[in-house]
Protein backbone atom coordinates (compact mmCIF):
# COMPACT_ATOMS: atom_id res chain seq x y z
CA UNK A 1 0.00 0.00 0.00
CA UNK A 2 1.25 3.40 -0.96
CA UNK A 3 1.75 6.20 1.96
CA UNK A 4 -1.36 8.01 0.71
CA UNK A 5 -3.12 4.58 0.90
CA UNK A 6 -2.46 4.64 4.39
CA UNK A 7 -3.07 7.99 5.51
CA UNK A 8 -6.52 9.10 3.28
CA UNK A 9 -9.08 9.19 6.21
CA UNK A 10 -6.76 11.19 7.90
CA UNK A 11 -6.08 13.44 5.11
CA UNK A 12 -9.35 13.66 4.12
CA UNK A 13 -10.48 14.33 7.65
CA UNK A 14 -8.32 17.40 8.13
CA UNK A 15 -9.00 18.61 4.69
CA UNK A 16 -12.55 19.21 5.24
CA UNK A 17 -11.83 20.47 8.63
CA UNK A 18 -9.92 22.73 7.44
CA UNK A 19 -11.97 23.90 4.54
CA UNK A 20 -15.01 23.92 6.95
CA UNK A 21 -13.63 25.75 9.55
CA UNK A 22 -11.92 28.53 7.01
CA UNK A 23 -15.39 28.94 5.75
CA UNK A 24 -16.98 29.21 8.96
CA UNK A 25 -14.62 31.63 10.07
CA UNK A 26 -15.14 34.06 6.59
CA UNK A 27 -18.76 33.86 7.29
CA UNK A 28 -18.39 34.33 10.85
CA UNK A 29 -16.02 37.52 9.81
CA UNK A 30 -18.94 38.84 7.15
CA UNK A 31 -21.13 38.62 10.55
CA UNK A 32 -19.06 40.70 12.19
CA UNK A 33 -18.54 43.32 9.98
CA UNK A 34 -22.08 43.86 9.51
CA UNK A 35 -22.25 44.60 13.03
CA UNK A 36 -21.02 48.07 11.74
CA UNK A 37 -18.78 48.59 14.72
CA UNK A 38 -21.09 48.08 17.20
CA UNK A 39 -21.11 45.18 19.29
CA UNK A 40 -22.78 42.21 17.49
CA UNK A 41 -25.91 40.26 18.16
CA UNK A 42 -24.71 37.47 19.88
CA UNK A 43 -22.54 39.14 22.04
CA UNK A 44 -24.98 41.07 23.68
CA UNK A 45 -27.30 38.09 24.09
CA UNK A 46 -24.71 35.97 25.86
CA UNK A 47 -23.76 39.23 27.69
CA UNK A 48 -27.46 40.19 29.04
CA UNK A 49 -28.06 36.22 29.78
CA UNK A 50 -24.75 36.18 31.77
CA UNK A 51 -25.94 39.40 33.94
CA UNK A 52 -29.64 38.14 34.43
CA UNK A 53 -27.97 35.07 35.99
CA UNK A 54 -25.89 37.09 37.78
CA UNK A 55 -28.87 39.44 39.03
CA UNK A 56 -30.93 36.37 40.34
CA UNK A 57 -28.03 36.68 43.42
CA UNK A 58 -26.20 40.16 43.33
CA UNK A 59 -27.80 43.27 43.61
CA UNK A 60 -28.14 45.94 40.57
CA UNK A 61 -26.44 43.85 37.47
CA UNK A 62 -26.76 45.27 33.84
CA UNK A 63 -25.36 45.71 30.74
CA UNK A 64 -24.01 48.72 28.78
CA UNK A 65 -22.09 49.65 25.72
CA UNK A 66 -18.23 50.30 26.39
CA UNK A 67 -16.73 53.50 24.59
CA UNK A 68 -15.07 51.78 21.95
CA UNK A 69 -18.46 49.96 21.11
CA UNK A 70 -17.40 46.52 20.43
CA UNK A 71 -17.49 45.43 23.51
CA UNK A 72 -20.45 45.51 26.27
CA UNK A 73 -19.87 45.48 30.04
CA UNK A 74 -21.07 44.24 32.81
CA UNK A 75 -22.07 46.64 35.42
CA UNK A 76 -22.34 46.14 38.95
CA UNK A 77 -24.21 49.56 39.83
CA UNK A 78 -22.50 52.24 38.43
CA UNK A 79 -19.19 49.91 38.24
CA UNK A 80 -17.83 47.83 35.23
CA UNK A 81 -16.93 44.82 36.43
CA UNK A 82 -16.34 43.09 33.22
CA UNK A 83 -15.75 43.86 29.58
CA UNK A 84 -17.29 41.32 27.17
CA UNK A 85 -15.69 41.17 23.63
CA UNK A 86 -17.09 39.40 20.39
CA UNK A 87 -14.51 36.65 21.14
CA UNK A 88 -16.46 35.69 24.11
CA UNK A 89 -19.31 35.06 22.66
CA UNK A 90 -18.93 31.11 22.20
CA UNK A 91 -19.12 31.49 18.20
CA UNK A 92 -15.68 30.72 17.39
CA UNK A 93 -15.95 27.36 19.71
CA UNK A 94 -19.10 26.46 17.98
CA UNK A 95 -17.34 27.10 14.86
CA UNK A 96 -14.80 24.30 15.68
CA UNK A 97 -16.84 22.30 17.55
CA UNK A 98 -19.08 21.82 13.98
CA UNK A 99 -16.15 21.42 11.89
CA UNK A 100 -14.62 18.57 13.79
CA UNK A 101 -18.47 17.10 13.83
CA UNK A 102 -19.51 17.29 9.71
CA UNK A 103 -15.29 16.29 9.04
CA UNK A 104 -15.36 13.26 11.22
CA UNK A 105 -18.85 11.93 9.77
CA UNK A 106 -21.44 11.75 7.29
CA UNK A 107 -24.59 13.69 8.43
CA UNK A 108 -27.60 11.43 9.73
CA UNK A 109 -30.04 12.05 12.06
CA UNK A 110 -27.65 11.31 15.60
CA UNK A 111 -25.55 14.48 13.82
CA UNK A 112 -28.73 16.11 13.42
CA UNK A 113 -29.72 15.75 17.46
CA UNK A 114 -26.13 16.10 18.58
CA UNK A 115 -24.89 19.10 17.00
CA UNK A 116 -27.64 21.26 18.31
CA UNK A 117 -27.15 19.75 21.90
CA UNK A 118 -23.51 20.19 21.49
CA UNK A 119 -23.81 24.26 20.48
CA UNK A 120 -26.35 24.80 23.75
CA UNK A 121 -23.68 22.69 25.92
CA UNK A 122 -21.45 25.17 25.02
CA UNK A 123 -23.36 28.04 24.97
CA UNK A 124 -24.15 26.70 28.68
CA UNK A 125 -20.20 26.82 29.94
CA UNK A 126 -19.36 30.10 28.08
CA UNK A 127 -21.91 31.37 30.34
CA UNK A 128 -20.49 30.03 33.62
CA UNK A 129 -17.36 30.80 31.76
CA UNK A 130 -18.00 34.44 31.76
CA UNK A 131 -19.94 34.61 35.28
CA UNK A 132 -16.88 33.29 36.81
CA UNK A 133 -14.71 36.06 35.00
CA UNK A 134 -17.29 38.40 36.45
CA UNK A 135 -16.32 37.03 40.07
CA UNK A 136 -12.91 36.87 39.19
CA UNK A 137 -12.47 40.22 38.88
CA UNK A 138 -14.42 41.24 41.98
CA UNK A 139 -12.62 39.42 44.27
CA UNK A 140 -9.10 38.29 42.74
CA UNK A 141 -8.18 40.79 39.78
CA UNK A 142 -5.12 40.12 39.76
CA UNK A 143 -5.78 36.53 38.65
CA UNK A 144 -7.79 38.07 35.45
CA UNK A 145 -5.59 37.49 32.84
CA UNK A 146 -4.40 34.11 33.80
CA UNK A 147 -7.97 33.08 34.41
CA UNK A 148 -9.28 34.55 31.03
CA UNK A 149 -6.18 33.17 28.87
CA UNK A 150 -5.59 30.10 30.26
CA UNK A 151 -7.66 28.17 32.92
CA UNK A 152 -11.32 29.18 31.49
CA UNK A 153 -10.23 29.00 27.85
CA UNK A 154 -9.04 25.49 28.94
CA UNK A 155 -12.19 24.88 30.59
CA UNK A 156 -14.10 25.37 27.56
CA UNK A 157 -12.46 23.39 25.42
CA UNK A 158 -12.03 20.72 27.37
CA UNK A 159 -16.07 20.48 27.64
CA UNK A 160 -15.64 20.65 23.54
CA UNK A 161 -13.07 18.11 24.03
CA UNK A 162 -15.81 15.68 25.60
CA UNK A 163 -18.24 15.96 23.69
CA UNK A 164 -15.93 14.63 20.94
CA UNK A 165 -14.68 12.09 22.68
CA UNK A 166 -18.27 11.35 23.42
CA UNK A 167 -20.04 10.99 19.84
CA UNK A 168 -16.41 9.62 18.49
CA UNK A 169 -16.96 6.60 21.24
CA UNK A 170 -20.24 6.11 21.85
CA UNK A 171 -23.12 7.64 19.79
CA UNK A 172 -21.68 7.74 16.25
CA UNK A 173 -21.85 4.47 14.51
CA UNK A 174 -18.64 4.41 12.92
Amino acid sequence: MSLYQDFKPSILFLAKFIGLYIILNIAYGFYLDASKGDADVVTKIVTEQTAWIIDLYEDQISTGPTEDLKSIFIYQGENPILSVYEGCNGLNVMIIFLSFLIAFGTIGKKMLWFIPTGIIVIHLFNLLRILLLFHVTISMPDFLYFSHKYLFTAFIYIAVFGMWALWILKINDK
